[in-house]
This record gives structure tokens, sequence and C-alpha cells, in this order.
């Protein structure tokens, strides 16, 4: 018997397919994805575009096509957290971890984005801060294949720990950074989130032009980050 918390997906696969039963942690079921994600509300964020944020997240919850991939999956479910982030120490946890598995599943995470209202609150851009906040999540996560952060922003670091050292960190760790550019105030940021923020293995960036667009955009990255079984 093999006990791991964290396999890589090569090796995992392989255990299993030879017969060995990867035990899990506390009982919890072993899934093919633990996903953290990381939504910037700093000050940048106005209030429409914060509920656009919120709204399309939701949605892609609720997208048929991500139950889909999930079922495709060796164990058919993944593990989903989400907060809330802006300048260091201000990391707002809107999701524990959940499992979702099946369309109820869903459902109720897709009601937490669809209906939480902002914070007062807003603060300064702290990506280092969010990316650290997201592996200690991680480290709390169900027993998973992969370890993924979907890092959304619009804008650069101004404040906290330098962002590359941490991502350095986490991808060390094993964990793969993803990004979410929201370039409506800096066209040029798929630039900066690709050179400082994202990394791992197969790590990739998804551009959104505006807010209008965000939906669209996450619903393609959440599809894509679901379904690395299939693309790779």
């Amino acid at each position: 018997m093999v006990a791991a918390k964290h396999l890589s997906r090569r090796a995992a696969l392989a255990l299993i397919g030879a017969g060995f039963v990867v035990p899990s942690v506390a009982a919890t079921p072993l899934v093919d994805l633990a996903l953290v994600l990381a939504i910037d509300s700093s000050y940048s964020i106005d209030p429409e575009e914060y509920l656009q944020q919120m709204r399309g997240t939701g949605q892609a919850f609720l997208d048929s096509k991500i139950m889909e991939a999930i079922a495709r999956g060796p164990n058919k479910q993944i593990a989903v957290a989400a907060f809330l982030w802006s300048d260091a120490g201000h990391e707002n946890l809107i999701v524990p971890w959940r499992i979702i598995a099946k369309p109820a599943d869903a459902i109720s995470v897709a009601d937490v984005f669809l209906s939480i209202p902002r914070e007062d609150y807003k603060g300064s851009t702290g990506t280092g801060a969010a990316l650290l906040f997201a592996q200690k999540l991680l480290h709390e996560a169900p027993p998973s294949l992969r370890r993924v952060v979907d890092l959304s922003t619009d804008g650069t670091r101004n404040t906290g720990p330098e962002v590359e050292p941490v991502r350095d960190r986490l991808v060390r760790d094993g964990i793969t950074i993803n990004g979410l550019a929201i370039a409506n105030e800096v066209p040029d940021l798929q630039t900066y989130i690709t050179k400082s923020v994202i990394g791992g293995d197969g790590h990739f960036v998804i551009v959104a032009r505006d807010y209008n667009a965000y939906t669209e955009a996450i619903k393609t990255k959440l599809l894509r980050e679901v379904s690395n079984f299939d693309i790779i």
C-alpha cells in the first residue's frame, strides 16, 4: 500500500493501473484535481466588475461541460476552494474545500458565487500574498492527483511579497499556477502574468479583454483545468 497525499499524475495512474490502492487521508476520497480559485477583489475592481466576476464564475460551474469533464477523470470528482484577495492579510475564503462529484455539488458551489455580497474592505494588489494563501489552502486539500491555483487579476502586484520567488516556491511544491488576465486596464497584462505569476506542469494564461469577456474566459479556463487528463 502506498501512503501519499499528493502524487504526480503519472505515478498515481501507474499505481492505480498496477492494482495498488492509494489511501486517502482521514478517509477522504482521492480527487483528480484540487483547484483553488484566487479572485482579485482589490481597489481596481469596481462593484460592477466584482459582480461580473462572481456571476461569470458561478455560471461557469453551471455549464454541463464542466461536469462532463469531471466525469471523464479517473476518480470522477474534483475538489474546489475559492477566496477573494487584495493586499497581504486580506484574503477572504468564500468556498472552503468542497468535492464536486455530481451536478448538485456544482450547483451548490455556483450558488455561492451568484449570491455572495462584496465586503466593504478593498486593498491593493498583493499577488504574492495571494499565492501564499493558495498554497496554504492546498496543503489542507483532499488528497489529489493534481494541485492547481487559478488566479484571476486585472493588475500587477503593488504590495506584499515579490511574486516570482513565491511562484517558484509553489512550483517546487508541485503546484501548477494558471492565470486569467483581465486586460481592461493593463493591455500587456498577459506578458506580466506569463513572466512573473504562472508556472508548474502545463501552466497557461487565458486573456479576457474586459469584464464583459470574463464569463467565457473563466469557463474556458475551468474546462481546460478540469480536462487535464484529456488534453495532455
